[in-house]
């Protein structure tokens, strides 16, 4: 007959985490391609009008943003409540809208996409259509006459 030995050590195994290093490197590079930058950091109030009849953009050819409104709470002290112009960062006169597209022309790598760069506008929908008028006036000057409206998509405009 044999004799049963029983266990002294009743402590749990180790756990096994020969798989840790995938689920991490898996998730990284999960989040890298999910993640989106914000290219600028928005100054003015940008609400933009809904649309019930969107159509994308089929390339992704250059697109140059401006934005117009009135400025941000933070920002309404300094620059006052009246609708300003965003370029990038900063925000610009409307006669230095020309200066913006030939500096955006020129930072093209390739000469070829000069004629496809089309200019989005992102006008705030509580901003009247005379600053729209004239951004538009200064792009013809700069001979920038593929315009993009961007518009808030939606199915009830909102009053």
């Amino acid at each position: 007959m044999s004799k049963f030995k029983s266990k002294k050590d009743n402590a749990l195994p180790a756990v096994n985490t020969a798989s840790l290093p995938d689920i991490v490197f898996m998730l990284l590079f999960f989040f890298m391609v999910v993640t989106v930058m914000r290219e600028d950091e928005l100054k003015i109030l940008n609400r933009l009008p809904l649309a019930d009849q969107v159509e994308k953009l089929e390339k992704k050819n250059p697109i140059s943003y401006i934005y117009a409104g009135k400025p941000a709470p933070g920002y309404a002290k300094r620059y006052g409540t009246e609708a300003r112009v965003q370029l990038n960062d900063k925000f610009a006169e409307i006669s230095d809208i020309q200066a913006f597209i030939n500096a955006e022309r020129a930072a093209l790598r390739e000469e070829a996409l000069i004629p496809y760069m089309t200019v989005s506008l992102k006008v705030d929908r509580d901003s009247n259509m005379g600053i729209v008028g004239d951004i538009k006036q200064e792009l013809r000057k700069a001979n920038a006459l593929k315009i993009n409206y961007t518009v808030g998509t939606g199915s009830a405009l909102e009053n």
